[in-house]
């Protein structure tokens, strides 16, 4: 009975040894997987990547409003270059334009799609939070009755676009104007 109690207890021992090591792992592989499947890395975590000096480790949880609200400099930087390029309307404040998303990438990403094809934000920002439709937009039926990911909101709302490089492209435009807006002086 003894080397039953010694053998149970030395194994315990082990899980809980290598459980530390695995979470580590699991995190230094940049975690942005989970996020939503291609989305680069300030898609995971929008500051956090990226050397802002007002970012911190729970960036990574932290809503976009929440980063935005906490990094102004972030916001009003990331505001005037998505409003210099004809992807946010004057006036828009990207905390409220980005409630709901997982994340800032995310948000950023779904601006960058809505542009790129043309779809309305707001039936992108319906599928991708599973939030009804803005008051007055036109959305095809069903249009924020689940949350989709970015490829599969692409593939809802445009079927004839190629999900993927859609998908793709606006990651990478969404990750480079992040990363600009962060160490825009």
């Amino acid at each position: 009975m003894t080397d039953k109690k010694q053998i149970l207890m030395l194994a315990t021992a082990l899980c809980f040894a290598a459980a530390p090591a695995f979470a580590q792992q699991s995190h230094a592989h940049g975690g942005a997987g989970g996020a939503g499947g291609s989305h680069g890395a300030a898609m995971s975590n929008g500051a956090a990547d990226h050397g802002s000096s007002d970012s911190s480790a729970k960036g990574a949880s932290s809503s976009p409003t929440t980063l935005l609200t906490n990094n102004t400099r972030l916001d009003n930087n990331l505001t005037t270059k998505l409003q210099s390029k004809g992807l946010l309307p004057a006036g828009t404040d990207l905390k409220d334009a980005c409630a709901g998303f997982k994340n800032l990438g995310q948000c950023v990403a779904a601006i960058h799609v809505s542009h790129n094809l043309k779809v309305p934000f707001a039936c992108m920002k319906a599928d991708m939070t599973g939030a009804a439709p803005a008051a007055g937009a036109t959305c095809p039926a069903g249009t924020g009755s689940s949350q989709l990911s970015l490829g599969k909101s692409i593939q809802a709302l445009e079927p004839s676009a190629d999900s993927k490089t859609a998908s793709k492209t606006a990651t990478k435009q969404a990750d480079a104007d992040i990363k600009e807006a962060q160490t825009t002086s």
